[in-house]
């Protein structure tokens, strides 16, 4: 999607409204080079391919899945009467093609990670349509590495997902020389029109009424920078990665289980004692992403659906970690049962964005991916796909968020637990960021292996 004033031809009597979560995005512009609509919040995967490629029935494919997603070539649009959005025709997709090295040199687990971190780290201007690029980096004609890159206003984690498999079918339709047949997808417009509609529901209202009483005198815990924030100064991202062992991964999944809680569960009381630790602050909340679906009809489709969702652990009392799980995983299930956009959420409880104000604090976001549609071992029009998940090599430069920093976790399909802790260079030192993660390490494995551990 991208901002700009309406033409006079697009001031018609059809005018698109915005999702929640757009406007929720709309407070975090700040212009073409930096914040929710600056040129590096992208969001950039890759999969490994085995098999040899079509170039053209890629691009052919590329180009279906435009076809198929009208929010790939949405702008958003604003005039006197405020933001909406506009339908673009279907353009071409830009696809890039590049030798990757000959054998000798680092191993190809390695160059693909380099490969996905380079175009991770190039900008992407948000009037630039379709919100959608391609690269295809070749070792030898039948091992490839296929990144896929999107501005991140008009996709989320799992519609890039949604966005692959669809790509796949497409493909191999294709090189197989038929027609797709796939189901007609729902589209973002609809859901945007969705929201408005039952934004008065009684469920909607019940939900408004469980957190104006949970949220009652919150504030988002903020984490305090190692140097303020600089108004002249476009932020700066770098990420910071990791995978942690196989015996911790297994003890931390194991723990969930015995526990009757999600992995996202302890590690977000791991996470909640190492804010306790880091601030001083008992009472804790954070904001972590949902796929903000909400409806079944949504699931395949495609746009920027995440949702943020504040979790409330306050560990005033707790006298071990065991017992910070213990309202980790009440808070969870309340977060989970009362869903709504947050924009609603901020109406009736403001105070809650007062960090996002301050120069000192930072507002770092802790979520677990969610794996919506698996690629690992699936073959389509003679390709095998497996999604490059377990990423070891941190990055100076990086993809950049709206603002604060952002805490993602992945449980991989070999069980381990991989992670990135995304931060602003401007605002915080790299050392930071891997005392921080080598802090929730050990707070996590306290936890799986001796949960009546005193809590400092």
């Amino acid at each position: 999607m991208s901002i700009t004033a309406a033409p006079p031809e697009a001031q018609d009597a059809q005018r698109i409204p915005l999702s929640y979560n757009q406007e929720f995005l709309l407070a975090f512009d700040k212009g073409e080079t930096d914040g929710a609509f600056g040129h590096r919040h992208t969001l950039v995967c890759g999969w490994r391919v085995t098999g040899e490629i079509d170039l053209d029935a890629l691009q052919g494919a590329l180009d279906d899945v435009v076809a198929r997603h009208e929010v790939l070539r949405t702008a958003v649009l604003s005039d006197d009467e405020g933001g909406h959005q506009a339908v673009r025709p279907p353009s071409p997709v830009a696809l890039e093609v590049r030798d990757l090295g000959v054998e000798g040199e680092a191993p190809r687990e390695v160059r693909a990670e380099e490969f996905l971190n380079e175009l991770d780290a190039r900008p992407f201007d948000v009037r630039e349509l379709p919100h959608l690029r391609a690269a295809v980096g070749r070792f030898d004609q039948a091992d490839a590495v296929l990144v896929l890159a999107t501005h991140h206003t008009s996709t989320d984690a799992w519609s890039l997902q949604v966005v692959m498999r669809d790509l796949a079918a497409a493909y191999a339709a294709r090189v197989e020389d038929r027609p797709a047949g796939a189901a007609e997808a729902a589209q973002y417009r609809e859901f945007a029109r969705w929201q408005q509609d039952t934004a008065g529901s009684g469920r909607v209202e019940s939900a408004r009424a469980y957190w104006r009483e949970r949220l009652a005198g919150a504030e988002i815990t903020g984490i305090t920078s190692d140097r303020p924030r600089d108004e002249n100064l476009a932020s700066a991202y770098g990420v910071h990665r990791f995978v942690f062992d196989a015996e911790l991964s297994s003890a931390v999944l194991e723990f969930a289980k015995t526990t009757r809680s999600t992995p996202f569960m302890v590690m977000a009381a791991a996470y909640s004692a190492l804010l306790r630790e880091r601030t001083g602050t008992a009472d804790v909340v954070f904001p972590t992403f949902s796929s903000g679906r909400y409806d079944e009809r949504f699931t395949e489709s495609v746009g920027p659906f995440f949702n943020f969702v504040p979790i409330r652990i306050d560990t005033t009392g707790c006298a071990s970690l065991g017992e910070v799980l213990e309202r980790a995983r009440t808070a969870c299930v309340g977060a989970y049962q009362h869903e709504i956009p947050f924009a609603r959420i901020a109406e009736d409880s403001p105070a809650l964005l007062a960090p996002f104000a301050d120069g000192f604090l930072a507002v770092v976001a802790f979520e677990v991916l969610q794996t919506a549609f698996p690629m690992e071992g699936s073959r389509s029009g003679g390709l095998e796909f497996a999604e490059i998940r377990a990423r070891h090599l941190s990055q100076q430069v990086s993809s950049a968020i709206p603002d604060g920093g952002l805490w993602a976790m992945d449980v991989l399909p070999s069980g381990e637990l991989a992670g990135s802790l995304k931060f602003d260079h401007n605002r915080f030192d790299e050392s930071t960021a891997v005392e921080l993660v080598a802090r929730f390490r050990e707070l996590l494995r306290t936890l799986a292996d001796a949960p009546h551990t005193p809590l400092s």
